[in-house]
Formats: structure tokens, sequence, C-alpha cells
């Protein structure tokens, strides 16, 4: 898909795109705030990447990875959703890094478990938001987890292992918990809190993947494991 403008969706010629003037040529909307950030912090993790490549994986397959958590992130950011397509992306690219990691019998016990788990969470949420919108006689706008979260779940475990998924998901779940604690105390604040109001969780499920695939070296200095 070519880029287009977000404000009147005219297309946008690469060469504006990516280097200059990079603005809309029909109404000449700016690019927001968000593409700058998104795109430094790409050029820095590349440069971090380059200097601290994964084991096993290098600096290559690192970084498509990255790249892969980065799709899943900001389009779940933008749209609170994760495609189908994207989860099919990353199931074969997670084949293929578990294989790499953890061979192929924890790869594909992993992905069922990080599959099956989330797949629990996901039904007794839904029950349990229904029930308690229903009780409350509000109408129930999204769901704590989304189905696109249960496969994300299941790719992740294929990239982490029979071994590492559920640590993952550990840290995943304590992770959104602190931001959505912060976020509602935020809201509250702010007069604004509504009700089984829709987080991304996507984003949180990716940053424990993240932390034990990039970072786990580093914990390992830091807790003084072998």
């Amino acid at each position: 898909m070519a880029p287009f403008c977000q404000k009147c969706e005219a297309p946008i010629p690469l060469l504006n795109y990516l280097l200059w003037p990079r603005r809309c040529p029909v109404c000449q909307h700016p690019r927001r705030w968000r593409t700058w950030l998104v795109e430094i912090i790409g050029i820095l993790a590349t440069l971090w990447l380059w200097n601290f490549p994964p084991p096993k994986l290098g600096f290559i397959l690192g970084l498509v990875v990255l790249l892969f958590f980065a799709v899943v992130v900001i389009i779940d950011l933008e749209y609170r959703l994760i495609m189908h397509p994207v989860s099919i992306a990353g199931a074969v690219l997670g084949l293929v890094v578990g294989v790499i990691l953890h061979g192929w019998l924890k790869t594909l016990l992993g992905g069922v478990i990080g599959f099956g788990v989330m797949f629990l969470f996901y039904f007794l949420g839904t029950l349990f938001a229904r029930w308690m919108a229903r009780r409350r006689g509000e109408n129930l706008d999204g769901e704590a987890l989304g189905f696109g979260d249960v496969n994300l779940s299941g790719v992740l475990g294929l990239m982490l292992g029979s071994s590492l998924i559920l640590v993952g998901l550990f840290l995943g779940v304590i992770i959104g918990a602190v931001i959505s604690l912060l976020y509602m105390l935020g809201m509250i604040l702010a007069r604004k809190y509504k009700m089984f109001a829709a987080i991304p969780y996507g984003p949180f499920l990716i940053t424990g993947a993240f932390i034990l695939i990039y970072l786990g070296n580093f914990l390992k200095l830091i807790l003084g494991t072998n």
C-alpha cells in the first residue's frame, strides 16, 4: 500500500514521505510528531541492535523480529487491533526464530502454551466483563483482551519456546497491570474514567518477549546467573 495523507487521504510521493518536504503535497498537512518519534526510536534501536545482537539470532534476524514487534505495537496503539495477516506472518517468523533458539519440540509446545493460556484469559475475561456490564446496566464498548492478543501470544510462544513463554506472559501481565493502573488513576484524576475502557494489550505482551529475547544477557549479568 502506498503512503497517503491521514488528513485528506491523498497519495504522498515516496520522496515526500521518506525525505523532504515531509508534508502532504495537496493539503500541506505536516507529518505527525508520532511519526518522527517512531523513526527516531527505530534508528536508535537499529544502532543498539548492531552493537548488541541477540544470541543465535544475530543482527539481521534480530532486526526482522524487532520490526515485527514494532508493527504490532504501532497498529495496536493506533487502531486497538492485531490483524490476522500480521499474526500469520508472525507465526512463520516465530517458527524460524523458535527452531533456531529452542528446536522444533519446544517451539511448537511454546506456541500451544502461549495460545492456550491467553485463550483461557480471553474467555474468562470476556465472560466477567459482560457479566459486570450487564449487572451495572452499561454497554460493553470493548474487550479487555481481543482475540488478536490470543494469536499474538501463540506467536510469542513460538519465539520464546515452552521454557520461557510463561515467564514472558507473566512479565507482560505485570507490565500491563502497572501501566493500566497508572492510566486508570490518570483518567480518574482527569474525571474521564470509563468502566471497562479498552486498553491495547499487545504492547505489554511484546514488551515481555522483548525483555527475554533482547535483554536476556543483561538480566543474567544483573542477577549474577550463567
